[in-house]
């Protein structure tokens, strides 16, 4: 089962090796919660995250709640009874192992930053650049 934490390791959790889907939220509401450019999820039956410590909840929509370390502020999950009731979208960076749950697709492109469409064409550094 893949395992994670959030930046402080205040909230551990493991979920389920098999999502229900994988993909990459271009939406403005992922931007804005986390402060990047796209968000990674993996959408998991709620039963099958099991997760210790506090977590905060944050209605971020109507419908949508977003879960949160309260010490370090780290975003973990995402829940919209409307959407998938009974599921739980888990952001896959804080995974301890992120390459065990790979995105299968990109939603919300609608909201996409612009510059995100040539990410690839960005010169690239292992590190910070001289």
């Amino acid at each position: 089962m893949p395992k994670g934490q959030c930046h402080c390791g205040a909230v551990r959790y493991e979920m389920a090796a098999a999502a229900i889907h994988q993909a990459l939220c271009h939406c403005t509401d992922c931007r804005r919660h986390s402060g990047a450019p796209m968000v990674a999820w993996a959408l998991v039956p709620t039963e099958q995250l099991k997760a210790e410590g506090e977590i905060k909840v944050y209605a971020s929509s109507e419908h949508g709640r977003r879960h949160f370390c309260p010490a370090c502020g780290t975003g973990l999950f995402y829940t919209n009874a409307m959407i998938f009731p009974g599921a739980i979208d888990v952001q896959v960076a804080t995974l301890d192992d992120p390459d065990e749950v790979a995105p299968a697709a990109q939603i919300q492109v609608a909201e996409r930053i612009g510059w995100m469409e040539q990410i690839e064409q960005m010169p690239q550094f292992e590190r910070y650049p001289d």
